[in-house]
């Protein structure tokens, strides 16, 4: 008898374990219920704050929505520190001189393939309105956290002249760059090669830019930078797209990839941050390649950002920075890669054109017409080059100068090869 009383005892313990056990998973299941429910209304928080009302929309072919949004109500307008700011409508000084609309159309028309933006097939903005690309629930969704949504990863800086090989790899960023130091340097331009670079993991990226620094590597980096990027993490798509960055902090807390956030102040009705670019280059085919130029104004101190020789795109404001609100301390070009090392070997994300800078034109990637801008605004040959690269089997890069290009280099590579496992 004893033993069928404890065979009662046990069963009611265990209904009773079970009992609690449900308890607990419904109330783990409501949990989880309310933090789907809070990060849906995070997102859509972020959504509001990020898309603003459009005069007009376009719809692009790769699925962009772009909405033209009134000048003065873009998401610069946020920061508290803009809410009485007047836009500046142009620079007052230009690095080729003062500021010449009539010049900057002139040389326009004898550009070489010109590039547009997919979007524009299917209409453009209204004067006095700024193309934006509208952010989607999924692009946020993609993103470690809605914080984290638009920036980089902390350090994702090369750091050339880095005595510990380990610390420059330590984000798992590769790069393949030329830069100057040493002076100050009050802007940059190049012409950069455009292409399709096949990216591996879709936590992984390929993008050639250029960067302009002050401060030290450590947490008060100041670094603007502008070129073109693969992100199917950040757009969802492999598509080449047009795109700036900026932060003041070294990737920590400030700053942001486009108009992502508060900061950087469009003009352009034309060019829109992060849209795609058309056409791209194709390997022993026609070229094409787009010029950016980034530069101090010295009046008004603020950063400015051409792309093309007809658009000015507009600028950062300088109280945005501490070392830029004076000058440049280095300036970077090249590709960058994040390698991930899926399944312990190398990526195999492109770089470049993902061919070796030996290949040369239409097949390797380049950077040409490589210029600083100097104390009197003027620009300038970079002075003293150097060269940096972690992996040189994985990804390389090669200067040279002549009369056409002037300083320019190729590089890339194909990430993972037999020589480089």
């Amino acid at each position: 008898m004893g033993g069928g009383g404890g065979g009662a005892h046990f069963s009611r313990g265990r209904g009773l374990t079970v009992f609690f056990c449900l308890l607990g998973l419904l109330s783990l299941t409501r949990a989880a219920r309310l933090s789907v429910e809070r990060q849906k209304l995070e997102v859509q928080k972020h959504l509001n704050r990020l898309n603003k009302p459009a005069v007009k929309s376009i719809e692009s072919p790769d699925g962009d929505i772009i909405d033209c949004v009134h000048m003065a109500h873009q998401p610069a307008f946020d920061h508290p520190f803009l809410k009485d700011h007047k836009i500046q409508m142009r620079p007052s000084y230009h690095p080729e001189g003062l500021f010449d609309e009539n010049k900057v159309a002139t040389e326009s028309k004898e550009r070489t393939n010109p590039i547009t933006q997919l979007w524009h097939m299917n209409g453009k903005c209204p004067e006095g309105t700024i193309p934006i690309r509208r952010t989607k629930k999924d692009d946020v969704l993609r993103a470690s956290s809605v914080k984290r949504y638009g920036r980089k990863k902390h350090r994702s800086i090369p750091k050339p002249r880095s005595a510990d090989p380990d610390l420059t790899n330590e984000s798992g960023h590769q790069h393949a760059i030329a830069y100057v130091e040493g002076d100050k340097y009050y802007g940059a331009k190049a012409t950069i090669n455009v292409w399709e670079p096949k990216i591996q993991q879709p936590n992984e990226f390929s993008l050639s830019q250029l960067w302009i620094l002050g401060g030290s590597f450590g947490e008060d980096l100041n670094s603007i930078e502008a070129g073109w990027q693969v992100s199917p993490d950040l757009y969802g798509d492999n598509n080449t797209r047009l795109f700036t960055y900026w932060t003041s902090d070294a990737y920590q807390a400030t700053g942001c990839y486009n108009l992502l956030c508060s900061g950087f102040i469009q003009i352009n009705s034309e060019i829109a941050m992060g849209a795609s670019i058309s056409p791209v280059s194709g390997y022993r085919n026609s070229q094409y390649d787009i010029s950016i130029l980034v530069w101090k104004d010295p009046k008004e101190g603020h950063w400015w950002m051409q792309f093309g020789n007809d658009y000015v795109l507009g600028y950062w404001p300088s109280f945005l920075f501490s070392y830029l609100t004076d000058s440049a301390s280095m300036i970077e070009w090249g590709g960058e890669v994040v390698n991930s090392v899926p399944n312990g070997q190398h990526t195999s994300t492109q770089m470049g054109s993902g061919h070796f800078p030996e290949e040369g034109f239409g097949k390797a990637s380049y950077f040409r017409n490589i210029q600083v801008v100097d104390g009197s605004n003027n620009l300038k040959a970079p002075k003293g080059i150097g060269t940096f690269t972690e992996q040189s089997n994985c990804y390389d890069v090669q200067t040279g100068s002549n009369g056409d290009w002037g300083h320019y280099f190729y590089y890339g590579g194909p990430g993972r090869n037999s020589n480089c496992p």
